[in-house]
């Protein structure tokens, strides 16, 4: 979400999302409020503070690592003042173990990824912390049933090999597929049953490899799938995968009518050949992307579009 008012931005997601509500991440306010640093701020006995390169490993908690647990622990104070009451699905989010490790750098400078040992090491802590942090959130909101979203934005680069190494004149190499597979499997298992949706914004979603290693739902930006993710898509549907379809511009954007903008997804249905309805049962609408980069307004009005727009898919799934 933009902006960096903890409350505000609580009250702005716990009042236009009556279903899903979750905790906001505000990156504006700086390092330790981004993806990487609130994660980092997650993690058992591994500790990070910043570089002008980003984040990278230290031996002990300093400053940014007491700065980022500081910010989470104030976006739970306002969610909980929020959510009084509250019974239901609530999501809350980290960084997944391979957008981590390409992005996290070791004492040397150069990402964990290159570093099988390291990003083992990695997976470990973060399923830890992932289980603490939703342990935490259970805590603080008795009656929400916690949903976790893993964000790997650049789990198909890692897969791919394109990861570039600090120096930018060659890549890190391809993480064999089942190894990907098995992190991420040890970290959604630390949900201790939770259900688990893995997010990326990037071309290419490994659907299937998700899907084997846990994950409930997968969340995507609807307008970079083509007709080669056809089968894939089809297959998660059909074995319950729940799809977190990107379909609102995360940036100002002019939106069109809620009903139009899920046009698409009828779309897909109908060309995959399945059953209009189903889905109000196995689509989610959500905006493509994040919304630190909007502006505070054009979030509002994104969060009330998407709710909208589910409601229309549900009502008229033809």
């Amino acid at each position: 979400m933009p902006g960096g008012d903890a409350r505000e931005a609580a009250k702005t997601v716990t009042g236009s999302l009556e279903r899903l509500p979750h905790l906001p991440e505000l990156p504006a306010r700086g390092p330790g409020a981004d993806m990487i640093g609130r994660t980092t701020g997650l993690l058992v006995e591994l500790y990070a503070h910043v570089e002008p390169s980003g984040w990278r490993l230290s031996d002990r908690p300093g400053r940014d690592t007491r700065r980022a647990r500081s910010w989470l622990g104030e976006d739970l104070d306002a969610l909980e003042e929020f959510t009084q009451g509250y019974e239901g699905a609530l999501k809350v989010q980290a960084a997944g173990p391979w957008t981590l490790a390409a992005a996290l750098e070791r004492r040397g400078g150069e990402a964990m990824l290159g570093d099988p040992g390291a990003c083992r090491d990695l997976a470990a802590s973060l399923a830890e912390g992932v289980r603490g942090h939703l342990a935490e959130v259970r805590r603080r909101v008795p009656g929400a049933a916690p949903v976790l979203q893993l964000d790997e934005p650049s789990l198909t680069a890692v897969l791919l090999g394109r990861v570039p190494t600090a120096s930018g004149y060659r890549t890190h190499r391809a993480v064999d597929r089942a190894v990907a597979e098995g992190a991420l499997r040890e970290v959604i298992a630390a949900a201790d049953g939770a259900p688990v949706v893995v997010h990326s914004c990037a071309p290419d979603v490994p659907f299937g490899l998700l899907r084997r290693a846990g994950a409930a739902g997968i969340s995507f930006d609807f307008s970079l799938l083509t007709e080669r993710d056809d089968e894939q898509v089809g297959e998660a549907v059909e074995g319950g995968t729940a799809l977190f379809a990107g379909i609102v511009p995360g940036t100002d954007a002019p939106l069109s009518d809620p009903a139009g903008s899920v046009m698409g997804v009828r779309t897909l249905w109908r060309r995959l050949g399945l059953d209009p309805g189903t889905l109000a049962e196995s689509v989610v609408i959500t905006p493509a992307c994040g919304l630190a980069g909007a502006s505070p307004a054009y979030a509002r009005d994104v969060l009330a579009h998407g709710a909208r727009a589910a409601r229309s898919l549900a009502d008229n799934p033809e």
